[in-house]
């Protein structure tokens, strides 16, 4: 039986770690809750990383298709600028402003929208979110050329379809963003790749998009890993979502696809203790380096089972099965 030859990191990334290992900023082993700490895409004079974040995105730039669509003007932008809040406030019922922005938001380039309230572990360290209340938007990646991964400088097209859906991603916020300032409101925009004061995962979990799986990220019902998130945090008053909670946790808990397909094997096959909370973890000291080679990797993500178009119905049929089954 062949066996996967073992990842050795280039020395251009891993001479640029700081001697605080990713894993001890991100709470890994921390008992005690706390707020996220500023790392990896935060600005470079508010995070540990910076001279590895520096690194990483100027190798990955040396790619002329990734540099496209990554630049502050990529093609089809990042969306309108913002524009002044309107003097009145447009009075409603919470209900029906809820109705409105996820109308608005489907309308203008969002495939998922919930909200949730903020609460302080949104927030990473050193910011402040004083608006109640978080939209969080997603935006899908063509599962086709997403299953392209890990890209290359010879094929990039994983690493594309990531760069524009962020800038979809961002389009889509700014222009809710300007809907609720015209509406008299307070909203402010949150897009990525570059990170501020939201932590989106775990609002976007609150807000309804699904569970966090064993590669970091959220698995949907509907798109499993394959879409991207941005999100508005506003005054605007709003009704929250709740979590869905379908068996994609559990059904982590048996499959190890995407442990298997990680070269540097950073994702950990069980969960662990993050700040307080027992969770999937990925090992960042070990993923970040073959995230640097490989153009931003995101291997993992087609590598779900649930991510494959037509699956998660499938799936979600065995999970009912199961749960159905005497004596299961």
């Amino acid at each position: 039986m062949s066996r996967k030859k073992p990842f050795k990191p280039m020395a251009r990334f891993t001479d640029c770690f700081p001697e605080i290992s990713g894993n001890a900023v991100n709470g890994l082993g921390e008992s005690e809750p706390r707020r996220p700490s500023r790392f990896f895409w935060h600005p470079p004079d508010r995070q540990t990383h910076a001279r590895l974040q520096k690194e990483v995105t100027d190798y990955h730039r040396r790619s002329p298709a990734v540099r496209e669509y990554f630049r502050p003007d990529p093609p089809g932008g990042r969306g309108p600028k913002a524009v002044p809040q309107a003097p009145g406030k447009n009075s409603k019922p919470a209900a029906e402003w809820t109705s409105i922005v996820k109308e608005f938001a489907l309308a203008n380039e969002s495939d998922l929208v919930g909200i949730t309230a903020v609460k302080p572990e949104y927030v990473y360290e050193g910011y402040e979110i004083n608006e109640p209340w978080v939209i969080t938007i997603g935006v899908a990646m063509d599962y086709d050329e997403l299953a392209q991964a890990p890209p290359s400088f010879e094929n990039p097209t994983a690493a594309v379809v990531v760069a524009k859906e962020y800038n979809r991603a961002a389009r889509a916020c700014r222009k809710l963003t300007n809907f609720i300032l015209s509406q008299g409101y307070y909203a402010k925009a949150y897009q990525g790749p570059y990170a501020t004061a939201l932590n989106m995962i775990p609002a976007a979990i609150a807000s309804g998009f699904g569970e966090l799986g064993k590669h970091g990220s959220i698995i949907n019902r509907q798109f499993g890993s394959a879409f991207r998130l941005s999100a508005v945090t506003t005054d605007l008053p709003l009704l929250s979502d709740s979590p869905d909670v379908f068996g994609a946790d559990d059904f982590c808990m048996r499959c190890r696809a995407c442990s298997n397909a990680c070269p540097p094997g950073a994702i950990f096959d069980e969960k662990q203790m993050v700040r307080g909370e027992v969770k999937w973890y990925v090992d960042f000291d070990k993923c970040i380096p073959y995230f640097g080679e490989a153009l931003g990797c995101a291997l993992c993500l087609p590598r779900c089972p649930w991510s494959r178009p037509g699956n998660p119905e499938k799936l979600l049929r065995q999970i009912r099965r199961r749960a159905n089954k005497p004596g299961d």
